[in-house]
């Protein structure tokens, strides 16, 4: 039986670099085994240093209110050891005006209590990770999948997200029928389409990297998740280009523009692909600029496939995860507006 597989820590006591609020070049330097006061100078200014990889940041961090950071979210899967209390300051704090929200915080503190603090906040919720998991054979475990999926698109809309982002789910145990799972995963979006209509929320199929094909994600390629999208109005079912994901794949701009033609990018999600992989590939998921993504093509290719959203840092990372969060936060902000932003705008 397929069954999900939760991403997020247990709720349990946080380390102290989950709560450290400290400037960024201390924080490095202390874990580094440098003085506190070591910074890095760039023409006369003095520079914090990039987490995970402690080299020099190359620009410096933007501060709230630089309008280069209006479209840009942090994943909550970022910062993961952050509550969500706490991510939603660390956005505030920062100038970010979005967030995209993991269902499992969210259950921690309730759906009332969540939905308050992000409006109170003034942030917009860019998409709720996740639903899927709906591969399984076992028909009580279907069953059970469509309505955990019912419970999320609730909840999006509860929160203002205008997409659930679906992660089809893997091969049952012992199975090792691929197209099976794919159809059932088609059978399962389509028994959600009309939930998600009333609801005005829109169903976004995430294509994994086909390492993951066995345990999270029977759609590899974002053609696939095209496919499985095109029965259904652009409104209801549309695809998630995470970088990630996706940057490895055969004519992957010409599937953009695909895309883009049909109105279906819901959701624009950045990280970099680095190597050597980690024994647990899932968290091979690198800070933007660290690994062998091209964010150049990649941006100006959604760009010109008319998306407009925000979009999303979501990395898997052990060393990012232990970092304190607004070292993680000041790096990918200042990644996001070195390599990203500066091609949102289509030439």
């Amino acid at each position: 039986m397929s069954t999900e597989i939760s991403e997020f820590p247990s709720t349990g006591p946080r380390t102290s670099a989950d709560h450290a609020v400290v400037p960024a070049e201390h924080a490095l330097a202390s874990r580094q085994g440098a003085e506190p006061g070591d910074t890095s100078m760039l023409g006369g200014e003095v520079r914090a240093l990039d987490v995970p990889s402690g080299v020099a940041a190359r620009v410096s961090t933007p501060s709230p209110g630089d309008p280069r950071l209006a479209r840009l979210s942090l994943n909550q899967r970022t910062t993961a050891h952050w509550s969500l209390r706490e991510a939603i300051d660390g956005c505030v704090a920062a100038g970010l005006p979005a967030i995209g929200v993991w269902r499992e915080p969210v259950a921690e503190v309730g759906l009332d209590t969540a939905v308050r603090w992000v409006r109170d906040a003034g942030l917009r919720v860019s998409s709720v990770c996740r639903g899927g998991f709906f591969t399984a054979s076992d028909p009580d475990a279907r069953a059970a999948a469509h309505a955990s999926n019912l419970a999320a698109i609730a909840e999006a809309a509860a929160l203002g997200a205008p997409t659930l982002v679906l992660v089809p789910g893997g091969l049952p145990d012992g199975d090792r029928d691929l197209v099976g799972a794919r159809e059932r995963a088609a059978d399962a979006i389509a028994a959600l389409v009309p939930a998600a209509r009333d609801a005005g929320v829109t169903l976004g199929i995430e294509p994994m990297n086909p390492i993951f094909a066995a345990d999270r994600g029977v759609v590899s390629t974002l053609e696939q998740a095209l496919d499985l999208a095109e029965p259904f109005a652009p409104e209801e079912v549309g695809v998630v280009v995470d970088t990630y994901h996706l940057w490895w794949e055969p004519k992957v701009h010409e599937q953009i523009a695909r895309a883009g033609a049909a109105g279906r990018i819901v959701s624009y999600q950045v990280c970099d692909w680095i190597t050597p992989l980690p024994a647990d590939t899932l968290l091979g998921r690198g800070m933007m600029g660290d690994g062998h993504v091209d964010f150049t093509a990649f941006t100006r290719s959604v760009a010109r496939a008319g998306y407009t959203g925000d979009v999303e840092v979501e990395i898997f990372h052990a060393d990012v995860w232990a970092a304190p969060g607004t070292d993680v936060v000041a790096t990918l902000a200042r990644r996001y507006v070195e390599l990203v932003e500066p091609h949102l705008n289509p030439a």
